[in-house]
């Protein structure tokens, strides 16, 4: 069985995941923007809209591990980043 890397954290996974956007126009760090998706997704969220919803209704818990420095960002904010992203 492989060995586990001692450091498993969700954000140090996607740390070197390139950030596709302009960065004059960055809002939102990518960072807190994946982590809220996955964990919307984890716990239901079925679309851009409901991780937007899910962000918006666990803001103070998130606020516990993510920087969130202009709060959670809006649906269309999640297509778009996520649809630069190259998988």
């Amino acid at each position: 069985m492989p060995e586990m890397p001692s450091d498993r954290s969700l954000l140090t996974h996607f740390s070197t995941l390139e950030n596709p956007r302009c960065a004059i126009k960055q809002r939102h760090r990518l960072n807190d923007m994946i982590a809220i998706a996955i964990t919307g997704v984890l716990c239901g969220a079925d679309g851009w809209v409901q991780i937007a919803e899910f962000g918006r209704a666990k803001q103070t818990w998130l606020e516990r591990f993510l920087a969130l420095p202009n709060g959670i960002h809006v649906h269309d904010t999640f297509g778009r980043v996520f649809s630069l992203i190259d998988p």
